[in-house]
């Protein structure tokens, strides 16, 4: 599990971005919806933009650069241009922090 940040920093509404591993390569990103906190690579499926900088409605977020959307909770895209998912990570809160369990990559969309 990679330990995020407490919950207190990230703010219902935000997101942040994290390495997922030790070269720095990968990011995920990290949302709270109303409390609950989700995770999914943080790079678009369809060109390299970064979703954690993207708009957050709800369940989904919108890529700031083709107006992708994914859900959150699936990694599915609602629609063009992005036709693959995005992987989902399983996120717990432990003593008031954020933590993410990264998906292996054959797993996929989780």
């Amino acid at each position: 599990m990679i330990p995020v940040c407490p919950t207190s920093a990230l703010p219902p509404g935000e997101a942040t971005r994290v390495a997922a591993d030790v070269t720095g390569d990968v990011a995920i990103a990290v949302f709270n919806v109303d409390g609950e906190f989700y995770a999914i690579d943080d790079t678009c499926t369809h060109q390299d933009a970064s979703l954690a900088d993207g708009w957050l409605e709800g369940c989904t977020v919108e890529c700031p650069l083709h107006a992708s959307c994914f859900d959150l909770r699936t990694g599915e895209p609602s629609g063009p241009p992005a036709k693959t998912p995005v992987r989902t990570h399983a996120v717990s809160v432990l003593d008031g922090v954020v933590h993410v369990s990264v998906a292996r990559a054959e797993e996929g969309a989780a």
